[in-house]
Parts: structure tokens; C-alpha cells; sequence
């Protein structure tokens, strides 16, 4: 069993990096957040502004999908309230049951690749510093390593 209560600071083993962060990750992660002006507005760092363009991209997408066929319906009522032919529900209804929730998956799909390119431009790799995934073998809650 290892002894957690010492501390040695020589032992690279028990080192955590974090994950691996190139030029621009390892620039992102130099920055003082504590210090600096936290505003959604105007982002402080180019990987903000670059995620928070992503989400609000996707905040407007979801508006629409949502709350459109519902604003159509409510404005036009006699276009909305068709019945299709081949299905026979009006079209309204097959927009907000069909067309909302399977417009959810498809932006959490979206969201996932523009997230997983950003963190490409930045040079973020979520890889420990032995090259295994954080989806492989779990690493000890202490840092160090299980014998």
C-alpha cells in the first residue's frame, strides 16, 4: 500500500499534468481568471470568445426550433393548423413533437464537433502524459499512482 502522507517532490510519478496543452492551450492556461473582468459581452481570451461564439450560435439555433413553430402557429394559424397527407397530424403539431427534440440531438452533435475543433485550434489534447485517454484506465483520486 503506498504512503500517501509523504510528499517527495523528486517523484515524477506522482505528478499530474493536467492534460497535455500545446502553444496556445498552454497560453490559455497562464491565464489569470481570478484577476481579470469576467464578462460574457466581451470575452477576455481568444478561446473564450471563439466557445462563447459557439454557444450563443447554438442559443439562437435552438430558439428558433423551438419557439418558431409555436410563433407560426400563433401568427398564422390556418397554415399551421394543415393537416399533412402523409401523416395526417397538423403541421405544428409534427414541428414541435418531431422537429424540437430531434433538433436538440442534432446540436448536441453540432455543438460536440465545433467543441472538439476548438479545442484543436487551441491545442487542447485531453491525453495524460502517458498517452492514454481520460476514457481508458481511471487514475488515482490522489495523483499518484496505483501499484
Amino acid at each position: 500500500m503506498p504512503d500517501n502522507n509523504t510528499h517527495d517532490s523528486t517523484d515524477n510519478r506522482t505528478a499530474t499534468d493536467g492534460g497535455v496543452a500545446g502553444q496556445a492551450g498552454q497560453a490559455h492556461r497562464n491565464t489569470d481568471y481570478l484577476g481579470s473582468e469576467v464578462n460574457l459581452l466581451n470575452p477576455s481570451t481568444p478561446f473564450m470568445r471563439d466557445h462563447l461564439r459557439i454557444v450563443w450560435t447554438g442559443f439562437v439555433i435552438w430558439v428558433l426550433a423551438v419557439w418558431g413553430p409555436v410563433t407560426a402557429t400563433y401568427l398564422a394559424t390556418d397554415a399551421m393548423t394543415v393537416e399533412m397527407p402523409v401523416l395526417g397530424f397538423p403541421l405544428h403539431y409534427f414541428l414541435v413533437a418531431f422537429g424540437a427534440p430531434t433538433s436538440a440531438l442534432i446540436l448536441s452533435f453540432w455543438y460536440s464537433r465545433k467543441r472538439d475543433a476548438l479545442d484543436e485550434k487551441y491545442g487542447i489534447d485531453h491525453a495524460t502524459a502517458d498517452g492514454t485517454s481520460r476514457g481508458g484506465e481511471a487514475a488515482a483520486a490522489d495523483g499518484g499512482v496505483d501499484e
